[in-house]
């Protein structure tokens, strides 16, 4: 019964999962307002409308690059056909007519049944497009009033326990938010170290759009784990492309530089101010986090990692070892094991 009943509701306890991490984020920020004098849901509010902001800036900011990228693509379009054609009756055969070739294809069947099926498949990722906002708006609403009601939200499921529960379930509650405040200002450090490093390397390069591209590489290389810095890479390499080639190869090999800098120099310094987790652990949880919940769940890892981690570092039992492991002899670890074992016959002989 229990079983069929979270398949059942798998979504909703997926939202419900996403919103707790997210009010863990957030709440360090509120906590500050509310001890400044502000009312905790008008602090609430004004982080939203902050992020709101934010998110908004930077996606009419983008939106301008690849809108002047498309139009500039237009443009050069029956130049770059032409240079085109012109290379390839050069260098494949002289008879080759992109006009005729295009005229063929748009008149075959085959093409015509590939626009219908793009039509569909536009149909489908509009009801994806709903369906996902729909979400979003689902997470942002829990988030808010888990956020906004967070200590009334905590008395009232301590007044359900017994006084040691109570205490558990504060703990867990203040591990959770410390270990993803540590893990937001982590990131958000870094994303200014990265947006200025890369302002300044773009703007040398003389690549266009160099304000943008940096937030964006920032943003991106630091909140997708793994792969973010690759993924981060691909549109100031396509912008650099289009103007200069020699330029895009610059860009890459300052990019990977920078990637081995900020992950053997920067990241630990900051991690370890901030919130630290081993890096086998961080890519092993970035692997389960993709394989449970796609990439929300990456996203989610390094938290829930760190979360977890805290909660084990507090409550598991430590004990002191007793064998130099980090001189390890397996003969004098053979002599003390048979030193042990004559001492425990002797001890039953005496018996």
């Amino acid at each position: 019964m229990i079983w069929w009943l979270a398949r059942r509701l798998s979504s909703l306890l997926v939202i419900l999962f996403i919103s707790i991490f997210l009010s863990f984020a957030l709440e360090p920020a509120v906590n500050s307002l509310e001890r400044r004098g502000v009312r905790r849901g008008l602090g609430t509010g004004l982080v939203f409308l902050l992020i709101i902001a934010g998110i908004t800036s930077f996606g009419i900011a983008m939106g301008q690059v690849i809108a002047e990228q498309i139009t500039e693509l237009v443009n050069e379009a029956p130049d770059r056909v032409a240079s085109l054609e012109t290379w390839l009756q050069d260098n494949v055969d002289d008879s080759i007519d992109l006009n005729e070739l295009q005229r063929t294809v748009s008149e075959s069947g085959e093409f015509r049944g590939s626009v219908t099926d793009f039509a569909g498949g536009l149909v489908d990722f509009g009801g994806a497009v709903v369906f996902a906002l729909f979400d979003i708006f689902t997470i942002a609403l829990f988030t808010f009033y888990l956020v906004a009601e967070g200590p009334k939200f905590r008395r009232t499921i301590c007044s359900l326990l017994p006084p040691l529960q109570q205490k558990t379930v504060l703990e867990i509650w203040n591990i959770g938010t410390a270990k993803t405040g540590g893990y937001i200002v982590s990131r958000l450090i870094l994303v200014i170290i990265a947006f200025v490093v890369h302002w300044v390397a773009f703007e040398l390069l003389g690549v266009r759009f160099a304000l943008v591209l940096a937030i964006w590489v920032g943003l991106v290389s630091q909140f997708v784990p793994v792969i973010g810095t690759y993924v981060a890479a691909v549109l100031p390499v396509l912008i650099a492309l289009a103007d200069r080639p020699i330029s895009a190869v610059w860009v890459v090999v300052f990019m990977v530089v920078w990637q081995q800098v900020e992950n053997y120099v920067i990241g630990p310094r900051v991690a370890s101010q901030t919130m630290e987790v081993h890096p086998a652990v961080a890519f092993g949880s970035v692997l389960a986090g993709t394989a449970i919940l796609g990439p929300v769940g990456a996203l989610l890892a390094l938290p829930v990692s760190a979360t977890l981690q805290g909660f084990i570092s507090t409550y598991a039992l430590r004990y002191i070892v007793e064998v130099d492991v980090g001189a390890f002899d397996p003969a004098a670890i053979a002599a003390g094991a048979d030193s042990v074992a004559a001492a425990d016959v002797a001890d039953q002989d005496d018996e």
